[in-house]
């Protein structure tokens, strides 16, 4: 079955909280939402200018505030750069406690990425080798928690179906998995059906962005990612590749959720959600 959500990080460019993307989500009767998360302690995050959560709240007083919108978390986005030795230093520790985190809020998946930078310092193959002694650590945890760890493509190294290929096979493990990104494999300059047909058999969430024209002209083939779609899912340049992945989706009966990511506003929001659940029914 497909579920149908958003992800709370709409709100961050219009300096809006958590509550304010799950009371949208409840407006619009969606099934979840998806929070990234702040490892330390962020004063407008406090002040309730931005979506994220933070470790240092009470997951278990978070969970029950969800319960009480009628809305689960599919998805802690965990997403501090991997790949590299940044990620030894500070995303291990930082996946490690979102684990933690997800498995109190009764949330099932914490997602992960690389950053926009090529390593000037090392080779690909160097990457990929530190790469996997992070992750080692990570599902060490995932294992114990039960919470799968996700990729997602969102930089130089997730981008490349042969560096993310023998990750995956370096592993083949339940525990770590894919989660694809229509937009940020459009401005790679990828097929986003191509790519994520590449990696089908280990995905199990996805978030949903479509492109605005101008920004395409200017970024495509040159950045490897967006934070969220300027424009509503089915009103930008990448919408017939959106409706391509999920027909795919549905002829192959996969099951898992999509999250929404554009900007946070009504009318996009509301656009977003008739386009996409008109593709699911």
């Amino acid at each position: 079955m497909i579920r149908l959500g958003m992800h709370t990080d709409n709100w961050r460019t219009l300096s809006g909280s958590f509550e304010a993307g799950c009371e949208s989500a409840k407006k619009y009767e969606l099934d979840f939402v998806e929070a990234g998360i702040i490892h330390g302690q962020y004063f407008i995050q406090a002040m309730g200018y931005e979506p994220s959560l933070n470790l240092g709240q009470n997951p278990i007083a978070i969970r029950r505030y969800c319960d009480s919108m009628g809305l689960e978390i599919s998805q802690i986005d965990g997403s501090y750069p991997m790949m590299g030795v940044d990620g030894s230093t500070y995303g291990v520790q930082y996946v490690q406690q979102s684990i933690r985190f997800a498995k109190d809020l009764g949330c099932p998946k914490v997602d992960t990425t690389d950053s926009g930078n090529i390593a000037q310092d090392l080779t690909k193959d160097e990457v990929l080798k530190i790469t996997i002694r992070n992750y080692a650590e990570c599902l060490k945890w995932a294992e114990d928690y039960d919470i799968i760890i996700n990729i997602e493509p969102h930089g130089p190294y997730t981008g490349d179906e042969e560096f993310m290929t023998k990750l995956f096979e370096h592993f083949d493990s339940e525990y770590l998995r894919f989660n694809m990104d229509t937009g940020n494999a459009f401005i790679m300059g990828k097929d986003p059906l191509e790519y994520m047909k590449k990696f089908y058999k280990y995905m199990t969430h996805a978030h949903v962005k479509d492109v605005d024209a101008g920004l395409a002209a200017l970024v495509r083939g040159e950045d490897t990612g967006i934070p969220c779609s300027e424009v509503a899912i089915g009103e930008g340049v990448n919408a017939d590749n959106i409706k391509a992945c999920v027909e795919y989706l549905i002829e192959n009966n996969w099951s898992g959720d999509l999250s929404i990511e554009c900007s946070g506003t009504d009318d996009k929001i509301g656009a977003s959600v008739e386009y996409l659940g008109g593709l699911i029914k």
